[in-house]
């Protein structure tokens, strides 16, 4: 028996009636009759996200971010959104057929982005750019322009899956494990999810990369990018200095004590938890246990001072229908990209606002990364870890 074709028309009362089935993104219409914006980065992910959409006949439009100077960005091929990759998303655009536009973010990107890492490490924290990139620039103004261009959805290549319950979308860990990127999504608001679509997460890396080789794209072999874009070989703190001259002034390295250790040539080259570089001689390891911003001082001690079981996070973004009952919440939180989930139960502080208990002392939590809320392979939302004295020295500016 052959299938019934794809777009039946029924007859009733001799009027030819079409009834069009859900296409692969959930709209009520052919798919050349849907219009998707995709993020094209230059990068593997997003050049396939773009080529499965066009091959499944959507009306693909695609657009790319100068984020930062072209001519730096040029001298630092790993990173992502730099010159070469605005080439080559150029390039794989013309392969696919595809209307292929590049748009000017720089100032904003620099407002948003890059003057927030700054400010996040003057603070004493250690800021995660990419996730504020995606919070800002990318899934609040590109969004904005993808409903300006009358698209139905914004698309990316992130490793994450997206699920449409009768509560509204839902935001879920990625298929493989090793891949999933939820971790720096935990800011995308429910308003947002409903606009945006992710077509890989479903896919492993070197399924994707497959899909690259059948068709035929220049970028099936081109490495992911490692560094943060707007930091060419991972150094940091000259860019910090540069925005930002008084997070590079030198200070103390104390104990817990207090006593004098050693000196540092800047805050921003520290973290909590980091063991190396630290510069001090002792004759067992020690561990970068807080940053003192208003007295410049690094504090260190052993190991076994680095654990807590309790933390707050500021800007909570919260995707449960159901708000953090008064008497917690039992959930699974990241405290770091590369770590997985551990349990904990959650509080509301109110203002955006919320406390962590975690069921096992963690290591190495540091101010300004995320707290990702997971319940199973659901994202339920996150915020930033706050300094352990936040409640008397709220951040200037943070979301109420």
């Amino acid at each position: 028996m052959q299938p019934p074709p794809r777009w039946p028309v029924f007859s009733y009362l001799s009027r030819p009636t079409i009834i069009f089935t859900m296409n692969s993104f959930g709209f009520s219409k052919p798919p050349h009759r849907t219009r998707v914006v995709v993020a094209m980065s230059g990068g593997v992910d997003s050049s396939v996200a773009a080529a499965l959409l066009a091959e499944q006949g959507y009306d693909v439009v695609g657009i790319t971010l100068q984020l930062y100077d072209h001519g730096a960005a040029v001298k630092n091929s790993r990173a992502c959104c730099a010159g070469q990759d605005i080439h080559d998303a150029r390039h794989v655009a013309g392969r696919l057929g595809i209307p292929h536009y590049v748009l000017d973010y720089e100032s904003r990107f620099r407002t948003q982005v890059m003057e927030d890492f700054a400010d996040s490490y003057v603070r004493g924290e250690t800021p995660i750019p990419c996730v504020r990139c995606n919070q800002t620039v990318k899934f609040r103004d590109l969004l904005a322009t993808a409903r300006e261009l009358e698209a139905e959805a914004l698309v990316t290549g992130h490793y994450v899956r997206r699920r449409e319950t009768s509560a509204g979308p839902e935001l879920h860990r990625a298929l493989d494990a090793s891949r999933d990127q939820s971790y720096f999504l935990f800011a995308t608001t429910r308003e947002q999810l409903d606009f945006l679509r992710f077509p890989l997460g479903e896919l492993t890396k070197d399924e994707v990369r497959a899909e690259a080789q059948r068709f035929a794209l220049s970028v099936a072999e081109k490495p992911d990018s490692q560094d943060i874009c707007f930091v060419p070989g991972g150094r940091y703190a000259e860019v910090v200095a540069r925005l930002r001259p008084e997070a590079d002034q030198p200070g103390e390295i104390v104990d817990r004590e207090g006593r004098v250790l050693g000196r540092h040539g800047g805050i921003v080259n520290y973290t909590v938890g980091q063991r190396r570089g630290l510069g001090v001689a002792s004759p067992e390891p020690l561990f970068v246990l807080r940053v003192e911003p208003k007295t410049r001082r690094v504090v260190v001690g052993p190991r076994a001072a680095l654990g807590t079981d309790r933390l707050s996070a500021r800007e909570l973004v919260w995707l449960d229908a159901e708000p953090i009952p008064e008497m917690g919440r039992a959930v699974a939180v990241k405290l770091r990209s590369t770590q997985p989930p551990t349990g904990a139960t959650v509080y509301p502080l109110g203002a955006a606002r919320v406390e962590v208990r975690l069921d096992t002392p963690q290591e190495g939590v540091a101010p300004g990364q995320a707290c990702v809320i997971y319940d199973g392979e659901r994202v339920l939302g996150g915020g930033w870890i706050e300094r352990p004295d936040a409640a008397t020295h709220p951040v200037a500016g943070a979301a109420a």
